[in-house]
């Protein structure tokens, strides 16, 4: 049993793999859950942006993002809502990076591992190349 202080009111409370806040800010964001669901649920909102849902409800952008990742808001049917990218904060629909951010992740990576081969190839030749003397003669 892991007992954590709440991120939202900092009460202690038992920490599950299903909640990671207490039980009173749990009852509270199912609120707010249900207040962006009622929203986006109608059919004229269902292309609202992440803006839009914010300032109907009134609910924080963070929490909205919270429900997307968490899957209890399916961004499928919601065309303009999705979540940040981890690394630029460029509006994604699936993943954790956009496709800038990973290719410049990847490409990143590639130039490391090409450096590195570089740098064991070196030692390798390096180490052919020496010679060792006996007592001092050649």
């Amino acid at each position: 049993m892991d007992l954590y202080n709440c991120p939202n009111c900092n009460s202690l409370f038992v920490k599950t793999k299903f909640r990671d806040v207490c039980d009173a800010c749990y009852k509270e964001e199912e609120e707010q859950f249900d207040m962006v669901y009622e929203y986006i649920r109608k059919k004229s909102n269902r292309t609202a942006s992440m803006v839009q849902v914010v300032e109907a409800t009134g609910v924080e952008e963070e929490l909205i993002i919270k429900f997307v990742k968490t899957g209890k808001l399916r961004i499928a049917q919601f065309p303009n809502l999705g979540v940040p990218c981890e690394k630029c904060g460029t509006f994604i629909r699936s993943g954790r990076l956009c496709g800038t951010c990973s290719d410049s992740l990847r490409s990143g990576l590639e130039t490391y591992e090409n450096e590195e081969k570089r740098r064991i190839e070196i030692q390798e030749r390096d180490k052919k190349n020496t010679y060792f003397m006996k007592n001092n003669k050649v």
